[in-house]
């Protein structure tokens, strides 16, 4: 509700400054290059989103997407140790977890869902699911797929290679997440 009245006064003032300073044909013009230059990300962006979803899909079938799970249990075990006794739980985790490995944000979305459906434990947030939601909002992602899509659908030559960049960002941001999370655990009883 809070965005929708912030969007209505910028848009409200815009309006205003233009017509109080005479440039409204401008105001109007770049309203429409803009609403245009949006329609046209969002086009390329579904094409990138369809074209992972894709991926994540086939991987599912020919069972890549379980390995990566399976692989991603031992690591994930210590940080979700209640979920760890619960093979669903960490499963859920797992399939998410994986699914932001490889930059797949709108496909790891239900799963990330699912897991804390698995989570829920009343009405109080537990340690598993703090810490999920750390791994959630500061993932490490090997192929950020979305960035890649916008930056392509921008006109970058070369959309990956912000990889090393977006690589140390997200592995910092992750491991400073998951040591506060410990911290808290630890002390924030």
């Amino acid at each position: 509700m809070a965005m929708s009245w912030i969007w209505a006064v910028m848009a409200l003032a815009a309006f205003l400054f233009g017509l109080a300073n005479g440039r409204i044909g401008e105001v109007s013009a770049a309203a429409l290059e803009g609403a245009s230059s949006a329609i046209t990300l969002a086009i390329s962006l579904a094409g990138v989103m369809c074209l992972w979803t894709g991926v994540l899909e086939v991987m599912k079938r020919c069972g890549l997407a379980a390995g990566l799970s399976r692989i991603m249990r031992p690591v994930l075990t210590p940080l979700f140790p209640d979920a760890a006794r619960n093979r669903d739980e960490l499963e859920a985790i797992s399939a998410n977890v994986s699914a932001n490995l490889l930059g797949l944000g709108n496909a790891a979305t239900p799963l990330g869902i699912k897991a804390v459906k698995l989570m829920g434990r009343g009405e109080t947030a537990t340690d598993d699911l703090c810490m999920f939601v750390v791994l959630n909002t500061a993932s490490i992602q090997l192929i950020p797929a979305t960035i890649a899509g916008l930056r392509a659908g921008l006109g970058a030559s070369s959309p990956f290679d912000i990889l090393p960049g977006i690589w140390f960002a997200s592995v910092l941001s992750v491991s400073a997440g998951i040591v506060a999370a410990k911290i808290m655990r630890r002390f924030g009883k």
